[in-house]
């Protein structure tokens, strides 16, 4: 079980260009968390500074706003989900509740800090690697929120254009 974890974090991303021997010390000292069916790994305004790697099951992260509940997203076994709070030190800014039973790799900030006093190198790498995938989703997003925006202007000029026609 340990090398098919190895294996899947040197898939990722976010652990690109890490040693083999970081990712050893890094699975040894992290917690496999399971959680059942509808149940959450955390809630928005937690607070919690670890990154979780899905090694099983479906998530869907969300995010409350006007006391309404809107999901953002949905991970699959492969994704992860956390790293914000790894980077801003902030609670939780969204809430992350399985579709299925599931188990995690949870990597806390602490061993994150550890490995900075054994290889500060790799640990500027994972570091560097975190940015990189925020700033993808920071992308995603402006991507999604520009296409919602431009899909509105276009129907109001469309029901601009309908009523310009009754009016004539």
């Amino acid at each position: 079980m340990h090398q098919s974890r190895v294996s899947m974090l040197q898939g990722m991303p976010i652990f690109g260009g890490v040693s083999e021997s970081t990712l050893d010390l890094l699975i040894n000292k992290a917690s496999i968390i399971e959680v059942e069916k509808e149940q959450y790994f955390f809630q928005e305004g937690d607070l919690d500074n670890s990154i979780y790697i899905l090694e099983q099951g479906r998530v869907a992260v969300y995010r409350t706003w006007q006391e309404r509940l809107y999901m953002l997203r949905t991970l699959e076994t492969g994704d992860c989900f956390g790293e914000m709070a790894l980077m801003d030190c902030k609670p939780r800014s969204a809430a992350v509740q399985a579709l299925e039973s599931c188990q995690a790799i949870q990597i806390k900030a602490a061993q994150l800090a550890e490995l900075y006093g054994l290889d500060h190198e790799q640990y500027l790498m994972i570091y560097m690697n975190l940015g990189r995938e925020v700033c993808r989703r920071l992308s995603e997003a402006d991507h999604r929120l520009f296409i919602n925006r431009f899909s509105l202007d276009a129907g109001d000029q469309g029901q601009a254009d309908q009523a310009q026609c009754h009016q004539q």
